[in-house]
Order: C-alpha cells, then structure tokens, then sequence
C-alpha cells in the first residue's frame, strides 16, 4: 500500500480511539486531545515505511529490507512505546498536554497495526516475523494502489471533520474498509477457481494455482497455474459477460480495466521458467548461482525475460516476476538477472533504456 494511504489509515484509527471531545489542558496527565490523537495515528502509520532509508545503503538492502523490521509484529509493542514516549515529550516540552506517552501507546500500536494489515492484503509480501524470519507473507486480495480504499478513507476522514463530537464517521470507514477487502477476497478466490477449471480442462497437473491482484476493479485478476515447468497464465474479470472495449479518448479507470477479458474467453499464455532448449542451460545457471539468492528468495512467479549478448561480449540473462506483470505498464519492475563473463557474474536490473549494473 502507498505511504499516503497508510498516513490516512493511522488518522482514521487515530479518531476512533480519540475522546469525542478534549479535557482541559491543565487537568493532570490529561486525556490528550482528538487532534493529537489523529496526528499521533497519521506518525505511528507513516513510521513503517521510514525503511526507505535503507535505499541509501544499496538497492539489494532496501529490496531485502523493505517490509522487514519495521513491519514486524513482533517488534511491534517496541516501536509503538518508542514512538508514543517521542510524540509524549514533543508536546510537554512545547507546553501543549500533560499526557503522557501512556495516553498515546494504544493508538500508537493500532496505527503501526493497521499500516502492516494494509501491507498484509498486497502481494509484495511482509516480513512480519523479522527478525527471526525473512519469510514474507502476504493476503493477495488488493493491488498497491487501490483508489476506492483510499477514497473509503478519506470520506471517513471528512465526515469526521463536519461531525466532530462523533466517532461513527471514522469507524463506519474502517467496516467500510474491512467490507470492500471482503469483496475483494471474493474476487480472488473465484479468479483461483477459474485457474483451477483451465487446469482440470487442459489436463495441467497444476504444482501451483495462485492469482494476482490487478487495478480498478476488485474482479480484475491475472490467473495462474505453474506444472512445475511452466506458467500459464490469463488475465481476466471474474464478473464480466462481454469484452470491455476502451479507447484512447476513455478516462484512465476504463483503460486499465480493459485488457481484462471474461472467463469464458481468456487468452491463457504458456511461459516456460527457464526458456526454451537455447536458453534453458543459462538461465537454469543464472538462477542457482550465489549471486540470485536475493532473486530466489524474493520473486514468487519467475519466469525467464530475456537472453542477450550484452556489454564487452557478456551473455547475459534475467527474470521477471509475473505478479508485477500489469496490462498496459510501460515498464515491468523488479527485472534482474545476471551476465557471465571472465570476471564470474555480474549483476543488472533489466530497465526501459537497456541494462544497468547493480551494485550490493
């Protein structure tokens, strides 16, 4: 989930563990305010991402660290005290509340909470088990960028603002919320049945049948089934009797939604993970080497992308992950590979312009 939608997340919760209206500030370890309490919820739900900062060690540090302590349940209750005691001596110290970082530890844990939730329902994956785990879970029911959720949010948010004494705008939001998931996990497990039905139709003995989120609508998926050797793969809407035709002249929303196609007339494309018999000995290669663990460990649908001749005669070969496969994106994300030379193997991302060296 994007950052700004986590911020409105944790000002969302923030107003619905906020008193309806504030104590006098001179009352003894007073009841902070409602509009610290949203502020301290909006904080405690942007911390989580604060892991950009590993982007300055290297890229290969932040790819292995995004989504990893920070986003940690059991690390969790740590973050929240710390959190709660800085925002605590930010406003004594400015005179402001005589709370105490005890008034702001509930809220603060709810914010951090909700942030990992919103993370859980995407398919990047989150390691919420760090540090005594790297595995990466994730729910799969919501793309990375969901408009209606943030919307959801937002006009919880508003509807605080109009009707400040009351705490049902915000937590109507928040049902609302766990509700538009809810019809969203509806459409993830109708596009895993679908896949499931190519496969007992095309005799697959399927090793793997998993689907991928896909934007504007919560019934756009693309479907997948792995044999062990191949992926095979449709994008399509669980919910639509006729192609969605859309022109350059339709709003943005249409556009995207577009290429997926009804059920009952997906176009199934067939990969092969490492390529026909004059890539396979390479791109199998590249795919053990040491130099890929990071690959391995991180993609969860790799198929090989290309094989090439690259820079001073390298052989060069990389993967793409199908989850971030999207119809219509100019650009794929996360295309690494490796090229064999003299020197032992080198690292590169696959981008629009050609190759670029990776540093760890």
């Amino acid at each position: 989930m994007d950052t700004l939608t986590h911020a409105l997340s944790g000002a969302l919760v923030g107003r619905v563990l906020a008193g309806r209206r504030a104590p006098p500030a001179t009352a003894p370890m007073a009841r902070p305010p409602v509009w610290q309490m949203v502020v301290a919820g909006t904080v405690a739900a942007t911390f989580p991402d604060l892991d950009f900062v590993l982007g300055w060690v290297s890229e290969l540090t932040y790819l292995r660290g995004h989504r990893g302590v920070t986003h940690s349940l059991v690390l969790l209750p740590l973050w929240g005290l710390l959190i709660a005691w800085l925002l605590a001596r930010f406003w004594q110290r400015g005179g402001r509340t005589g709370a105490g970082w005890r008034s702001f530890y509930l809220v603060v844990c709810s914010a951090i909470f909700v942030h990992i939730l919103g993370d859980l329902i995407t398919q990047f994956g989150t390691m919420i088990l760090s540090p005594f785990s790297d595995r990466r879970f994730g729910w799969g029911t919501t793309f990375i960028i969901d408009l209606p959720f943030t919307g959801i949010i937002l006009a919880g948010l508003l509807a605080s603002a109009l009707w400040r004494s009351s705490r049902v705008p915000a937590a109507s939001a928040l049902v609302l919320l766990a509700g538009w998931v809810g019809v969203q996990a509806v459409g993830r497990g109708e596009a895993i049945e679908a896949a499931r039905d190519y496969a007992a139709r095309e005799g697959i003995q399927a090793v793997l049948v998993d689907a991928a989120p896909r934007p504007a609508s919560p019934f756009n998926w693309t479907a997948i089934v792995f044999d062990g050797e191949r992926y095979h793969y449709a994008h399509i809407n669980t919910r639509r009797s006729e192609p969605l035709v859309a022109g350059a002249d339709d709003n943005f929303i249409r556009r995207f939604s577009a290429p997926y196609q009804p059920v009952a007339m997906a176009k199934w494309e067939v990969r092969e993970r490492f390529g026909d018999n004059g890539t396979r000995e390479l791109a199998q290669k590249v795919w053990q080497a040491e130099d890929f663990a990071f690959y391995r460990w991180f993609a969860m649908f790799p198929v090989l992308d290309h094989v090439e001749n690259g820079p001073s005669g390298l052989l060069c070969a990389n993967f793409v992950d199908l989850r971030f496969m999207t119809p219509g994106r100019d650009n794929t994300p996360f295309r690494y590979g490796l090229c064999s030379g003299e020197g032992g193997w080198r690292l590169f991302e696959r981008e629009l312009g050609g190759l670029r060296w990776v540093m760890d």
